[in-house]
C-alpha cells in the first residue's frame, strides 16, 4: 500500500516551512515511528514519523524546498520493509545486510521556537557510538536539546556542522546501525559505482555549477544525484561568508597580541535582544529600599539542619525571598499583571521566574504556583532548576510563562544594581550581597546584616505608590518573618 508523507499542519502564525532534513533515502526500509523527515518553521523542527514499516519510494521535495502544512513531500510502501533487501545482498557481504541507515534529526522545536543552531557534536564521522549515546546538543535560543544515538552503530555523513541554522525535525547526520567503524565504509562505496552516481544530464549540470561528485550529496538511492541535489550544492556557497567571516579580521598587525572572534550563540543573541527591547518599549522605572536581613539569618541558623534532616534539603534564603514576594504580588495585582495590546492581563495564579545562571548564559525557568508550596517545596523546585540549567537539561515547558522575576546578583557580590525587566512581565525584584553596616536602632549605632532591594516596573501599569508599597512589603515580610507564617 503506497502512503504519503506530508507536512503537518503548521501552526497558525507560521506561513510556511522548510524540509530540513531527510533521514531515510530512496529505496531505504524504516519501521513504525522512526522519524523519515524534519520540516522546519521559522519557530519550531517538527519531526514527521512513519505511520507504519515500510521502504520510501519517493522523495518529492528534497532538503531545502520551500513547503506548506499538508503539502505532500513524498510517498512511502507500507508493509514492503524487505524489498529492499536483495539489493543490498547482491552488492555487499552478507555481514553488512544488518547495516540499517538512521537519520539523525533535529527535535521537534516547541511552537514559539522558529529554528536552532548545531551548537556541539559529540562525535565525528565514523565514530562508533552506542544506543542513548549524546551526539549532539541543539541550542535554540530558549534551551539546549541533546539528540541520542537510536542504535548501536558507527556515524556516517555529518551534513550540518556546528553552526549550522537548522529546523526542527530537521536531517543533520546519518547513523549507521548495526555497523562497525571497519566495515561502514565499504557498503556505500560499493552500492553505486562513480560513473553511475549521477545520470548524464546531472554530469552537465554539475559541471556548469563548477561541482564534482565530492561536492555534492545524494540523496538517491545508493547515494545517487540528482538536479534538486545539484541546486541545492550550488546553493550551499551562499553561506560560507558566514563560517569565514572570523578569519577576515587580521592579528598580524597585533605584534604578540592576540584576539578571538567567535560568532554569538544563539541564546546570547535573544538575550541581546530582548533586553535592549524591554529598554525601548517600556517605561521602566526601579526603586530601592533595604532591608535587614538579622531575622532570618536567626531563624535560620537555628531551624537549618532540622529543617534539613526533615526535608532532606537546605534551607536557603531563597525560599524566604519567593514566600515574600508571593504575598506581596497578593496584595499588589498590578504587579503580578502584564500588557496586552490595550489591555491589562491579570494573573490569579503565581508563577515567580528564578534568574539561573548557566554556562550559557542567563535564563528564567518557572517555579510554579509559588503560594501552594511549602518552604522544602520552593527549596527543591529552585534547586532542581539551578540543575537543570547547569546541566543545560531546561525544556521549554520549565522556560515558558512566568508572572514575576526574582534575579539574585547577591551571590557573585553584587551590592546594588538596577535588574531590567523581563517581558511581558510588568516587575522585576533584584536582591543583592548581604553586608554588614552600621545602622541607627533606638539611638543607638548597631551593626546589621543589610541587604539592598531594588525593584524594577514598567510605569505605564505600576504607579509609584504601588511600586513603593509592594517593596515595603516584601521588607517588612522579611525583617519580620513570623507574619509570613500568620499571613498579616
Amino acid at each position: 500500500m503506497t502512503t504519503e508523507i506530508k507536512v503537518p499542519v503548521l501552526p497558525e502564525s507560521v506561513a510556511d516551512a522548510t524540509v530540513a532534513t531527510w533521514h531515510v533515502q530512496v529505496g531505504e526500509k524504516f519501521t513504525r515511528d522512526q522519524v523519515l523527515v524534519d520540516i522546519e518553521t521559522d519557530k519550531v523542527v517538527l519531526e514527521v514519523p512513519a505511520t507504519s514499516d515500510g521502504v520510501m519510494t519517493d522523495i518529492s521535495q528534497a532538503e531545502g524546498a520551500t513547503v506548506l502544512g499538508d503539502q505532500v513531500i513524498g510517498v512511502f510502501s507500507a508493509g514492503s520493509a524487505a524489498a529492499p533487501a536483495p539489493v543490498a545482498a547482491a552488492s555487499a557481504p552478507a555481514s553488512t545486510t544488518a547495516v540499517k541507515v538512521i537519520d539523525i534529526v533535529v527535535p521537534v522545536l516547541p511552537e514559539s521556537v522558529a529554528d536552532a543552531t548545531v551548537a556541539t557534536w559529540h562525535v565525528a564521522e565514523g565514530d562508533t557510538v552506542s544506543v542513548d549515546q549524546n551526539l549532539v546538543d541543539i541550542e535554540t535560543d530558549k534551551v539546549v536539546l541533546e539528540v541520542v544515538a537510536q542504535d548501536n552503530g558507527v556515524i556516517g555523513k555529518i551534513i550540518h556542522v556546528e553552526g549550522d541554522t537548522v529546523l526542527g525535525a530537521q536531517k543533520i547526520g546519518e547513523l549507521n546501525a548495526g555497523a562497525t567503524a571497519t566495515a561502514t565504509a565499504a557498503p556505500i562505496e560499493d552500492a553505486v559505482s562513480s560513473d553511475e552516481l549521477a545520470s548524464p544530464s546531472v554530469r552537465r549540470l554539475m559541471t556548469e555549477k563548477g561541482l564534482t561528485a565530492a561536492n555534492v550529496v545524494g540523496t538517491g538511492k545508493g547515494g545517487r544525484i540528482s538536479k534538486e541535489d545539484v541546486e541545492a550544492a550550488a546553493n550551499k556557497p551562499a553561506a560560507a561568508p558566514k563560517a569565514a567571516a572570523p578569519v577576515a579580521a587580521p592579528v598580524e598587525d597585533l605584534g604578540e597580541r592576540t584576539q578571538k572572534r567567535v560568532p554569538m550563540t544563539r541564546l546570547r543573541k535573544t538575550i541581546a535582544t530582548r533586553l535592549l527591547e524591554a529598554k525601548n518599549s517600556t517605561a521602566m522605572l526601579t526603586t530601592f529600599n533595604e532591608v535587614n536581613m538579622k531575622p532570618i539569618m536567626d531563624l535560620r541558623k537555628q531551624y537549618k539542619d532540622l529543617f534539613e534532616k526533615t526535608h532532606d534539603t537546605r534551607l536557603g534564603f531563597m525560599s524566604f525571598y519567593v514566600k515574600a514576594v508571593t504575598e506581596a504580588l497578593k496584595r499588589y495585582p498590578a504587579v503580578n499583571a502584564s500588557i496586552d495590546g490595550d489591555d491589562i492581563v491579570y494573573h490569579n495564579f503565581f508563577d515567580i521566574s528564578i534568574a539561573v545562571s548557566t554556562p550559557r548564559g542567563l535564563v528564567t525557568p518557572v517555579l510554579r504556583d509559588s503560594d501552594q508550596l511549602s518552604m522544602a517545596g520552593i527549596e527543591n523546585g529552585i534547586r532542581e532548576l539551578a540543575l537543570k540549567g547547569r546541566d543545560g537539561k531546561l525544556s521549554m515547558a520549565d522556560m515558558t510563562g512566568g508572572n514575576f522575576t526574582i534575579t539574585n546578583g547577591g551571590v557573585f557580590g553584587s551590592l546594588l544594581s538596577t535588574p531590567i525587566l523581563n517581558l511581558p512581565q510588568a516587575a522585576i525584584l533584584g536582591m543583592h550581597k548581604i553586608q554588614d553596616r552600621p545602622m541607627a536602632v533606638d539611638g543607638k549605632v548597631e551593626i546589621l546584616p543589610m541587604m539592598y532591594l531594588a525593584l524594577s516596573y514598567d510605569h505605564r501599569l505600576i504607579d509609584g505608590k504601588e511600586s513603593v508599597g509592594f517593596l515595603v512589603t516584601i521588607k517588612e515580610l522579611l525583617e519580620d518573618p513570623t507574619r509570613l507564617l500568620l499571613d498579616v
